[in-house]
């Protein structure tokens, strides 16, 4: 199919969209399903076909909204654009909510014919009319929640259709990619990465644009390109979130990527335990083949490519791209020494690109916006925004997208709304059970590569845990070791054996039955397992103990009996 024929499927579908004098948007992520939005989106359906209403009103299922403590969230869109937030909008408030949102019609009340279920509903809109107390459920618009974020991957999230290819045209969808195909070449491609500053999202922060020269210049007959969806930090759903919400993009940054290195087929390595993300990937691709974006011939140019599923069974370690490409080859998921790396011998042995879902994501806003454009945002050396999973003891916990460079306070003071009760700020960990510790002695600290790195942690993949002055370290530290155990793939002995003895010497510690030259002994340790592991996994795997004796020690000192 041609561009031209997509843009007129967007057209007609910004028409249509453009009819309604009211949009109600319901969240359907992950997030809001188990806080009940199945429930919510269906009474809305149900309120608004049983409301005598003269407006044209349409209610959307959309992606995540971003304050998941507060779901299921809403909004309601004004054909002027104004926008309305509600949340913990259950089945009783959803039916206030149309009941107030609705113009009401007595004349069409008395014409229209509706059946005993939904004239149910109605007599309850009627009770719900009167009762009008949404007040404690509007979310206002002013919020540094919303207000401190820089949306670039999370942009159309929250207003797309994730299951509608015809929305994701609406808003734009794969004139990226189009621009490519038309107008670039795959090293103009490159260099446009290059220029951006885009790192990868995955953890590492390695240079995008650095990664696909590397592949794009290997001389092959077949090359791969692979999105890393094997997201597995505890607390952590950035990328769950992105291929539930809006997985046309998603797939458009990755047929950029193969466009630029020279590939003609990929694969969505996508945990079990995400089965919505699994189902509406699958969905995105049908529909692409569908209209002619995957298959032959591209958008009706040379360039053809193809992409497929592959689920894998929730190892930590497959995140590590080595153990990921045996895994998605039907081997175990251990990794491999390295070199040579994945871009000279990587899937099947052949050059491939691998990048997490978010950087793929990053894609098409920087192919549209340009290079200079995303440059802009950030730091000097950490460019663009980044989505953090912000979880933990916080009043306002979810999905944010924020520029590099923005400090933990605003994070959680401001973006967070500081921790709830009596307690107070202590720490925050970055980079799941692969980073550390940072203290509330150092809340200035710029959230960007470097200024984590210093510190002891690291970006990791986005999980940031926010921990109060009610949590003991040692036992904090201790949570994460356990998580690095179960998850370790065993091949090498640092990892396999390393994690285990660090695990022994904090329950031997925490247990009252500490000895002063334990702690010395556990960092030790720690060093050890950290230089000599095969993979990231056990290399990182001591940063929560490292970091919370560097800047927690005392902690780990009082648990150490006086006659020790």
């Amino acid at each position: 199919m041609s561009r031209e024929k997509l843009d007129q499927i967007a057209e007609k579908e910004q028409a249509r969209q453009s009819q309604f004098d009211k949009r109600i948007h319901c969240c359907i992520s992950t997030a809001c399903l188990s806080a009940g939005a199945g429930h919510t989106i269906q009474t809305l359906r149900d309120s608004v076909e049983a409301a005598p209403t003269g407006d044209e009103v349409e209610v959307v299922q959309t992606g995540c909204m971003g304050l998941c403590s507060r779901g299921p969230l809403v909004r309601v869109q004004e054909k002027s654009g104004e926008e309305v937030y509600y949340a913990d909008v259950d089945s009783e408030c959803a039916e206030e909510l149309v009941a107030k949102t609705v113009s009401w019609d007595q004349a069409q009340a008395k014409q229209q014919k509706l059946s005993s279920e939904l004239q149910t509903v109605r007599a309850r809109l009627e009770t719900a009319r009167r009762k009008r107390s949404l007040k404690k459920h509007i979310l206002s618009p002013d919020m540094p929640f919303f207000t401190k974020q820089v949306k670039v991957v999370l942009r159309d999230v929250g207003y797309v259709d994730p299951e509608k290819l015809e929305d994701y045209l609406a808003h734009g969808g794969y004139e990226a990619l189009h621009k490519v195909l038309t107008e670039m070449s795959p090293e103009q491609v490159c260099d446009e990465m290059l220029n951006s500053g885009l790192r990868g999202r995955g953890g590492a922060g390695f240079p995008t644009g650095l990664k696909w020269n590397f592949v794009r210049r290997e001389q092959s007959d077949v090359k791969y390109v692979v999105v890393n969806g094997d997201e597995g930090d505890p607390g952590a759903y950035m990328d769950r979130t992105v291929m539930e919400d809006n997985p046309h993009q998603v797939l458009e940054g990755m047929m950029i990527a193969a466009y630029a290195v020279g590939a003609n087929h990929g694969y969505f390595y996508i945990r079990a335990e995400y089965p919505i993300a699994i189902d509406r990937i699958r969905g995105a691709i049908r529909a692409a083949r569908r209209h002619g974006i995957l298959g032959k011939s591209v958008l009706g140019t040379d360039f053809s490519y193809n992409a497929d599923v592959r689920i894998g069974a929730g190892a930590f370690v497959c995140g590590e791209e080595t153990a990921l490409i045996h895994s998605i080859e039907g081997k175990r998921g251990v990794p491999r020494m390295r070199p040579p790396y994945p871009s000279t011998s990587g899937l099947w042995g052949k050059p491939t690109v691998i990048n997490n879902v978010e950087t793929f994501a990053s894609v098409p806003a920087i192919i549209k916006e340009g290079a200079d454009w995303y440059a802009q945002i950030g730091t000097e050396k950490s460019k663009g925004t980044k989505v953090f999973a912000l979880a933990g003891q916080l009043t306002n916990t979810g999905l944010i997208e924020v520029p590099m460079g923005i400090t933990l306070k605003e994070i959680v003071y401001e973006i967070g709304g500081d921790v709830p009760g009596d307690a107070e700020f202590k720490a925050a960990q970055t980079g799941g059970p692969s980073g550390g510790c940072i203290p509330n002695t150092h809340m200035d600290t710029p959230v960007d590569y470097e200024s984590l790195q210093e510190l002891g942690s690291i970006m990791g993949s986005g999980g940031l845990v926010i921990i109060d002055s009610t949590t003991s370290m040692p036992e904090f530290a201790r949570f994460f070791m356990d998580f690095c155990v179960d998850e370790s793939c065993g091949k090498c002995v640092p990892c396999r054996v390393g994690t285990v003895q660090i695990r022994t010497l904090l329950d031997k510690i925490i247990e009252g039955r500490g000895e002063p030259e334990d702690l010395d002994k556990l960092e030790a340790l720690c060093q050890l397992v950290r230089s000599t592991s095969l993979c990231g996994l056990g290399q990182s795997a001591p940063n929560p103990v490292l970091s919370t004796l560097r800047f927690f020690r005392h902690e780990y000192e009082a648990l150490i009996p006086t006659n020790a």
